[in-house]
């Protein structure tokens, strides 16, 4: 097992009614921004809920936090929160408006350009406190440091680190008015993230290996059901927890990490707007392809542990395993060839110059540079 530190500050709120436990995690009145996406929390009962939660204290609203933040439209934000001196933050909405909340807390208090901070983090030196009300599973950001940035004028999209939320709140109630495709992508999303950590070598942290199994059969079960029964508080709860367990750094206790799947989705949607999502059902079966002699074990045991494939030589038994992934994500709805979404050859090239241009090394090996991630999109042709 490797070296590691795990110490997670976020004080999860989960369950009916839990929006209003809100006016309980505040001693004193605050100054307080809400910022949102679009309109959507008006039209589902989540906004008028914060705001009677919030009765006392002094709010100022920012609107427009767009999937995969811009930074452009954060720093408007930035600009109000500043003006505003506010104290704290609240994020209502999905995991865009929570990462977008995460850039804007530290970038009020920092002097230069917000964008500065994403490409050099260890400028952080501070945030405004933050929390989260959660209408959309998928990022496990409301229980993590993480946060993913875009930057329009350069057409790149990065990962950046900096506080965790002082609480979130998670009722499953309010997932049902979301769009099946947008469920699809948050169940892919989380799926994915649990491979990321756990598909590279067997015989690290078997314990680990054992929780991220869970949650990827918790997923595999619960998916075509949502599709049946998109209200079902049940099944939407057992999403909901998925997707926070995903990536809140508890499965990646003690095991390497590999990411590229990620890096290399967010290059497709930086280039063409790819839902975040679907990035992943196109890119992960094609790595897992790729790199399939390098994870050659860990691959068997999953498919073994996970999908129950347990006939035929190695080679039949991997094969399967990636296809049986890949038919996942189609049955969730999602396109899972680089080809259905009219990507060709030329977004190749940039994304290999991209890598190369970096020094890109991702994976748990580092070996997935500017020409691994070429073998890769053309396999996901």
């Amino acid at each position: 097992m490797l070296n590691f530190e795990f110490q997670n500050p976020t004080k999860l709120i989960f369950g009916k009614g839990s929006i209003a436990k809100i006016e309980k995690q505040f001693s004193r009145p605050t100054k307080i921004m809400l910022t949102f996406g679009g309109g959507s929390v008006k039209q589902n009962g989540v906004y008028q809920q914060v705001i009677d939660a919030l009765k006392g204290h002094e709010i100022v609203e920012f609107w427009g936090i767009e999937p995969n933040p811009k930074v452009e439209t954060l720093r408007r934000a930035i600009e109000l929160g500043k003006a505003e001196n506010v104290e704290f933050i609240i994020a209502v909405g999905g995991g865009s408006t929570l990462d977008g909340t995460k850039l804007i807390a530290c970038a009020i208090r920092y002097d230069g350009d917000a964008w500065a901070l994403v490409l050099d983090p260890k400028k952080v030196t501070g945030a405004v406190p933050f929390a989260s009300v959660m209408t959309m599973p998928a990022t496990g950001s409301e229980m993590n440091n993480g946060a993913v940035i875009s930057n329009l004028a350069t057409k790149e999209k990065f990962a950046f680190y900096s506080y965790h939320p002082q609480f979130s709140i998670l009722d499953p109630e309010v997932t049902y008015s979301i769009p099946p495709y947008q469920v699809a992508c948050g169940i892919a999303d989380s799926f994915v993230h649990v491979m990321e950590q756990y598909l590279t070598d067997t015989n690290i942290n078997p314990l680990i290996d054992r929780w991220a199994e869970g949650i990827l059969q918790t997923l595999i079960e619960i998916a075509p059901q949502i599709q049946e029964n998109p209200r079902d508080y049940n099944l939407m709860s057992q999403y909901m927890f998925c997707a926070t367990m995903a990536l809140n750094r508890f499965i990646s206790m003690g095991v390497p990490q590999d990411w590229a799947t990620h890096n290399i989705g967010h290059e497709l949607t930086a280039l063409h707007g790819v839902t975040h999502g679907e990035s992943l059902a196109v890119v992960l079966p094609a790595t897992m392809t790729v790199l399939s002699e390098q994870k050659r074990n860990k691959i068997l045991q999953y498919g073994e542990r996970v999908w129950g494939i347990t006939e035929g030589t190695d080679g039949l038994k991997i094969a399967e395993t990636i296809g049986r992934t890949e038919q996942f994500f189609s049955q969730l709805g999602l396109k899972t060839r680089l080809s259905q979404l009219n990507i060709g050859e030329e977004t190749i090239a940039e994304i290999e110059r991209r890598f190369n241009e970096r020094g890109t090394l991702l994976g748990e090996c580092k070996n997935v540079n500017g020409a691994v991630a070429r073998a890769i999109l053309e396999c996901a042709l």
